[in-house]
């Protein structure tokens, strides 16, 4: 995993672990819909995460555009389907999606060579 994802999916756990402790029903509720939503169901986790990529990009979080590039490749999404989603997201958030187009691809090759190295 990359240095930058890293950073971002660590500070992800840490924050939401304070968030937690307020153990407010309402947030924890939330965050356990959040979790659940990505569960196979009539669509499978791969294409959920897709459609979190792509709604991520649209809303411009790189927070969770790297949480779900990062689930994208642990549920086996190929390259190809993962800059089809990223086009969708494009067309549909146009040029202010851009910055995060970029971040998007530095971040997906830097996770493949992190990946070709676990295999080595």
């Amino acid at each position: 995993m990359t240095d930058s994802i890293r950073k971002i999916r660590e500070a992800r756990e840490r924050l939401n672990g304070k968030v937690l402790q307020a153990d407010n029903l309402g947030i924890n509720r939330f965050f356990a819909l959040d979790a659940r939503v990505y569960e196979a169901g009539a669509l499978d986790t791969r294409t959920k995460e897709l459609l979190g990529l792509t709604a991520s990009m649209v809303l411009r979080c790189d927070d969770c555009v790297g949480h779900h590039l990062v689930r994208c490749v642990e549920e086996g999404v190929g390259d190809d389907e993962i800059v089809e989603a990223l086009n969708v997201a494009l067309v549909v958030g146009g040029s202010i999606v851009i910055p995060h187009l970029r971040r998007a691809v530095d971040w997906l090759e830097e996770l493949r060579v992190g990946e070709a190295g676990k295999r080595a």
